[in-house]
């Protein structure tokens, strides 16, 4: 019997316990995305371009000029045309001559981007560089059809004055990170805790010892290990598959706007009294017809409206929650009793409002 109990704790201790992927939970300092904009002109609007906008005048008849096409301002029409922002993000590996995505919005007052190309349009980051270029015909998840005019009819359906170029931007400069060729890097946890990034910490030393150690809430420093020196690529690739637990803090989200509550499952509540009653008030209107005698030669049938008000309270209790340790128990325990989500939320900032809720309250 005792032999049996060893092979078993023996292999309930080779039993791995999973968590989540290391490359999932962090990312490397240094490896990041980078905002790019620039301003531009989309042409080919059949009319639904922006009215006579000085900007947009401006910028057309300064493209004309790089062709060689001199007009005034004042014999430019700009309803084919509409002014646009580029936006994009590139990140530290996509290399020069790569397409990328661009999305393309209106800052003028054109009823639609659809149909349109963009003209060619330089993208910059916050350093002024250019960075890359776009052009291309701009795609629009929705449309608009119809007269705005005097008694016109128009059907709109998404957003028509922004869209989307796939592959609408060639890089022209890459821009590389340092962190690819340093000895040692910073894994940033995208939810810092102290509990998660020494977990973080030990499940690297276990594999590659005395190379990682926990900075703070959210950096975990790694060294390069010996047998991984000048092959920094397959050292991330293998810290990425490593599994860590994080850990999660206490915390309840509520959005008041769509009546939604969000919970960790490690929230508890403290000995804490509570009484709960609510107010029903119910407005009915009726319209009743009033019609003269019958032998009535000046009276006419006339509609009176009549409403009808009542209100009912039910009746609330004070009781100790004793049965509800944790946030899940109590939510159960209300929804058996018919309470609504937005009573609950009120419930929930009440009980934190105590010191009972021993968790973050984030309302939205």
């Amino acid at each position: 019997m005792r032999f049996y109990f060893s092979i078993l704790l023996v292999f309930c201790m080779l039993i791995p316990v999973w968590g989540e992927r290391l490359k999932d939970i962090t990312r490397i300092k240094g490896l990041r995305e980078n905002q790019l904009i620039g301003y531009g002109l989309v042409v080919g609007l059949a009319g639904n371009g922006d009215s006579s906008l000085p900007y947009t005048i401006q910028s057309f008849t300064s493209a004309l000029k790089r062709f060689g096409i001199n007009v005034p301002q004042g014999d430019v029409k700009s309803n084919n045309v509409a002014a646009v922002m580029v936006t994009t993000n590139i990140n530290s590996f996509v290399k020069e001559g790569s397409p990328i995505d661009v999305t393309v919005s209106s800052i003028g007052d054109a009823k639609t981007l659809q149909g349109g190309i963009l003209l060619q349009t330089p993208l910059v980051g916050a350093d002024d560089v250019v960075y890359a270029v776009a052009q291309g015909s701009v795609v629009v998840g929705g449309f608009f059809a119809g007269s705005s005019g005097s008694g016109g009819s128009t059907i709109q359906k998404n957003h028509p004055t922004v869209g989307v170029i796939n592959g609408g931007a060639i890089v022209e400069r890459a821009t590389p990170s340092e962190a690819l060729f340093a000895n040692t890097i910073d894994l940033l946890l995208m939810n810092p805790d102290q509990t998660s990034a020494v977990r973080m910490a030990d499940v690297i030393n276990n594999i590659y010892p005395a190379s990682a150690q926990a900075v703070d809430f959210g950096t975990v420093n790694v060294t390069l290990p010996e047998v991984f020196k000048g092959q920094p690529i397959n050292f991330f690739a293998a810290l990425g598959d490593l599994n860590v637990r994080p850990d999660t803090t206490a915390r309840v989200a509520i959005n008041e706007r769509t009546g939604t509550i969000v919970a960790t499952k490690e929230v508890r509540i403290s000995q804490v009294a509570m009484s709960y009653g609510s107010l029903v008030m119910s407005v009915a209107q009726q319209e009743n017809v009033s019609q003269p005698n019958p032998l009535s030669q000046t009276g006419t049938t006339a509609i009176t409206p009549s409403t009808d008000t009542t209100a009912k309270e039910t009746r609330g209790g004070f009781r100790m929650l004793n049965d509800y340790p944790t946030v899940d128990r109590l939510a159960a325990g209300l929804n058996a009793f018919g309470v609504s989500t937005r009573d609950m939320i009120s419930i929930f900032q009440t009980i934190h409002s105590a010191g009972a809720l021993q968790a973050e309250l984030i309302v939205n």
